[in-house]
């Protein structure tokens, strides 16, 4: 894997909320977790967005433990900080005071400078019947596609 190919998906969170607004924010990380996230050895299906003290932060993000490390590792559940702008973070301050809303993490990538970048979204919790709407609309589409190949 070279590091152009890193793209790490949380590919339930579009079946699982409505996405309102996406933004892309910067992770801070120390040496091992870098290294680890270069691998592809990372997660982003468990993690969400909270918002603290004037920052915004990404929880419960699985970074393995790097094996070439020595016992200066990290914790591979730790807290980490987004780094975003000041309007970004107060529009999702007060996206996130409503009753409902979460912050999402989408896709983690590298940048063109070889940063790496986490894409999250604003997101409201979708209810059963929008689920089943989905999955309906999947599979008209897929025997639409099968139809006219033939």
């Amino acid at each position: 894997m070279s590091n152009k190919d890193l793209n790490i998906r949380n590919k339930r969170a579009r079946f699982e909320f409505h996405l309102d607004e996406i933004f892309e924010a910067g992770i801070v990380l120390s040496g091992t977790e870098i290294k680890s996230i270069r691998s592809g050895k990372a997660s982003i299906l468990e993690a969400y967005g909270l918002y603290e003290n004037g920052e915004v932060w990404l929880r419960n993000m699985h970074i393995s433990i790097y094996e070439n490390a020595s016992f200066y590792n990290h914790k591979p559940r730790a807290d980490r900080k987004l780094l975003l702008n000041g309007k970004e973070i107060k529009r999702i301050e007060k996206f996130l005071k409503v009753k409902g809303h979460t912050l999402v993490p989408i896709k983690l990538f590298l940048s063109q400078k070889g940063w790496v970048k986490v894409q999250i979204a604003c997101a409201k919790g979708k209810k059963l019947h929008d689920k089943r709407q989905d999955l309906k609309e999947k599979d008209d589409k897929r025997q639409m596609d099968r139809l006219m190949k033939r």
